[in-house]
């Protein structure tokens, strides 16, 4: 088994840098060889890769994802999986660390160990998201639900609030909405 992993510093917060990697279809436009992405649910993608040559699709299953923390996938084929880690270091500047472990090894895996060329394009993905980001300065979108042990859990909303100000039904310390009993 072969295990890989990357980090990179990017001058936008956690939240930023999260939420623009939850937007998978954008992949493509910062990642070379990232050819296409398609979201079929929330913890479903089908990825088209090219390198060269070579080319592989698959299908990964979002096993665990917390906002601004981690997103978490294995694919379905069994040949990989992996976590993407979110580390805020300072306001704005955040650690983007990539872990990928390779499970059946073919020949062409075997091949690209031994020669670093599986790591070298990591390293390059997570540079041109660096430069992705930073460039546009904000997300392009974000999903903040919650996936844990591949099960959605839709975003949580705020319970309502009256908009109303003061008045009988204030509560004591002047929040809106409460009742004084």
């Amino acid at each position: 088994m072969t295990t890989i992993e990357e980090a990179v510093r990017v001058a936008v917060p956690a939240r930023t840098a999260y939420n623009q990697w939850t937007q998978f279809r954008t992949f493509p436009r910062f990642m070379t060889a990232v050819r296409e992405v398609e979201q079929v649910r929330p913890s479903l993608t089908r990825w088209v890769v090219a390198l060269g040559p070579l080319r592989h699709e698959f299908t990964a299953e979002i096993v665990e994802q917390l906002p601004d923390t981690c997103v978490a996938w294995r694919s379905l084929d069994s040949r990989h999986r992996g976590e993407v880690t979110f580390l805020e270091e300072t306001p704005g500047r955040t650690v983007v660390t990539v872990h990928i472990r390779f499970g059946r090894p073919g020949p062409v895996t075997r091949l690209s160990d031994a020669c670093g060329v599986t790591r070298r394009v990591v390293r390059s993905e997570l540079t041109h998201f660096k430069e992705f980001i930073e460039g546009l300065g904000q997300e392009a979108g974000g999903w903040r639900g919650t996936i844990r042990n591949g099960h959605v859990r839709p975003t949580e909303s705020e319970p309502p609030r009256s908009r109303v100000p003061g008045g009988p039904w204030a509560d004591p310390a002047g929040h809106a909405g409460g009742l004084i009993g």
